[in-house]
């Protein structure tokens, strides 16, 4: 009876699936999957395809046939769907369809389920990572946005701000007193060193002349006495 129902199924198999069925013996075949998948703007990636090996044991359907599923040969990883690592949540999920269907021919409705499992996955994957560029991207707009709003303001941070203003503020006036006291100084001492010892005295920088300056003169005038007497 088991033998009997295989071969049925596989006619009809053969009639739905002519170019993706591929035999290994007359109890084991492989059928290839061609995934629907929307690809994200920008990205070309050919879809996937995934092989389901079906293996027909004796007392089939009444037992369940033995699963595997596989990368096409040559078949370019895709980006959301690595076979080796997602083939056992594939498998297991699998599972509860094989048991509803225990006695009948179930490989057209466990290539139909296996068809839609991984194509949700890749939905999920898809979704899951334009979520991270959303939540990526609303992370950048509110750095930005605090570019033009500034730090909320709170009379802790007003106040604190207003002693370290006034504490700068005072210390910038001290230093430009300093300097402005140090430019003076320069230019005082720079005209004192212009002036003879009479005009200091005329402009009241010291309290007299030099003695040596009144010296000076008491000298000339004495020899211009001296002069006048000799002659």
């Amino acid at each position: 009876m088991g033998r009997e129902e295989q071969k049925e199924e596989r006619e009809v198999l053969d009639s739905i699936f002519p170019d993706e069925i591929t035999d290994v013996n007359e109890q084991e075949y492989r059928l290839a999957i061609l995934l629907d998948v929307t690809n994200e703007d920008g990205d070309d990636t050919p879809a996937p395809t995934i092989i389901l090996q079906i293996v027909y044991p004796e007392a089939y359907p009444d037992e369940p046939p033995r699963l595997d599923i596989q990368n096409p040969p040559n078949a370019p990883k895709h980006q959301y769907l690595d076979i080796q690592e997602d083939k056992t949540r594939l498998l297991d999920a699998l599972q509860p369809t094989i048991e509803e269907n225990l006695g009948m021919a179930m490989v057209f409705t466990l290539v139909a389920t296996l068809k839609d499992l991984a194509e949700q996955l890749i939905v999920e994957r898809q979704q899951s990572v334009q979520a991270l560029k959303e939540i990526e991207s609303q992370k950048a707009e509110e750095e930005e946005n605090k570019k033009f709003h500034g730090t909320a303001v709170t009379r802790e941070s007003f106040l604190a701000w207003r002693e370290k203003f006034m504490k700068e503020t005072a210390e910038e006036e001290r230093r430009l007193e300093v300097e402005r006291e140090a430019e003076e100084k320069r230019k005082k001492a720079k005209e004192e060193k212009k002036l003879t010892g009479r005009e200091l005295w005329e402009r009241g920088l010291v309290g007299k002349v030099d003695d040596d300056d009144e010296e000076g003169d008491g000298m000339e005038n004495l020899s211009v006495d001296r002069l006048k007497v000799e002659a």
